[in-house]
């Protein structure tokens, strides 16, 4: 197994979001197309619309001109709708519930610190003694997390303050087996360490992983130990782990990419799982949150951006931590119980048409009634 390829492997975990900072063709689903970074102005688009409806590509992107492309699809306004968190967050934003005087803290791999969406709302960077060889190379996974937390043009939570701590491979392994989950134990430790040194009007509040273990992963007891730590000290840590830390159930949110991603009815299953969905359904305790059609932070540039047509629940992760700080900035003394049950009961279900059969779907996010609901508490 590469190197390379295990980046990609320790990310997906049980979160796969596509493939990890070169181009290549994500193997997910059988539509996907990779764009980044390519020269497509000899190429001709004009009867081609269903191939760049679930399509990747960044600033990078070089498109031919307009004639050689498809009626209705511009690549500015696709990427443009992509950077809107949707569900009414800007609302939120321009009622000035920006997360500003939260804390949020990030684990994941190497960051480009310097980026436009969130150099401003680092307090603390720091490098795990894993991070070495390959590892120390930035990888499109730590911008577009820390983007879609507190990005000021893509985030939730746009004025949090970012605490992140950079891990790595957590030493040799050959297949997931073999990853030691002790080493990002050591890491949420030192999340703590630096919380409890913090005033307390500026305590982490959050804790975003876009990562998951189980009870069969080495390192198990280690990791299980240092979330409860943090959970004492009063951070709600958000991981893949999630129902296993909390019972809390999540999933990510389908969204054609251009369609209004503020309307509810633009949403639907992502399109990892929709087919399971349409199969099996789905628990209704389950809370749902954009993950699909996303704009993010991209590795190779302080100014540059890539759009994800599909996206997994590692997006929807830092999604989730930048919801919990706003609703920490109207009700300080909010906790994960308090945010998850209101979350539920203030969520939107919608009813989609599927193969000529109708499924009630939800239940989504709602954060402006959220936030609403916790005002009044």
């Amino acid at each position: 197994m590469s190197q390379l390829y295990r980046i990609v492997v320790l990310l997906v975990l049980v979160a796969l979001v596509t493939s990890c900072g070169v181009p290549a063709t994500p193997i997910t689903s059988p539509q996907a197309k990779d764009l980044r970074w390519l020269n497509l102005s000899d190429d001709d688009f004009s009867n081609r619309a269903d191939e760049l409806l679930y399509a990747d590509f960044n600033t990078r992107t070089k498109w031919p001109s307009a004639d050689k492309m498809p009626a209705g699809f511009d690549p500015i306004k696709v990427m443009e709708l992509g950077k809107d968190p949707g569900l009414g967050i800007r609302n939120l934003h321009n009622q000035g519930f920006t997360g500003k005087g939260v804390a949020i803290a990030i684990i994941d791999l190497t960051l480009l610190v310097k980026h436009i969406e969130y150099k401003d709302r680092i307090r603390i960077y720091e490098v795990a003694e894993d991070v070495t060889g390959k590892w120390s190379e930035v990888q499109m996974h730590g911008p577009a997390v820390a983007s879609i937390a507190v990005g000021r043009t893509i985030g939730v939570a746009p004025d949090a303050d970012l605490y992140y701590i950079a891990t790595g491979g957590c030493g040799e392994f050959k297949n997931m087996e073999d990853f030691d989950f002790s080493c990002r134990a050591k890491a949420i430790h030192r999340i703590v360490e630096i919380n409890r040194s913090l005033p307390e009007s500026q305590k982490i509040r959050v804790l975003s992983m876009s990562f998951g273990w189980d009870l069969h992963s080495k390192g198990y007891d280690a990791i299980t130990a240092t979330v409860n730590e943090a959970k004492k000290d009063g951070i709600f840590v958000i991981s893949s782990s999630l129902s296993e830390s909390y019972s809390f159930h999540f999933h990510g949110l389908g969204r054609s990419p251009l369609s209004d991603p503020n309307e509810f009815q633009s949403y639907e299953p992502g399109l990892r799982w929709q087919e399971d969905f349409y199969k099996n359904g789905f628990p209704t305790a389950t809370l749902f949150v954009p993950m699909d059609s996303r704009t993010t932070a991209d590795l190779t540039g302080n100014e540059d951006y890539v759009f994800y047509r599909e996206g997994g629940r590692s997006w929807s992760i830092p999604y989730l931590a930048g919801m919990y700080a706003l609703a920490v900035q109207v009700k300080p003394d909010i906790t994960p119980d308090e945010f998850w049950d209101t979350a539920l009961k203030t969520g939107k279900t919608i009813q989609l048409q599927h193969d000529g059969k109708e499924y009630e779907f939800g239940v989504i996010l709602d954060p402006q009634t959220l936030i609403n609901a916790i005002k009044g508490k």
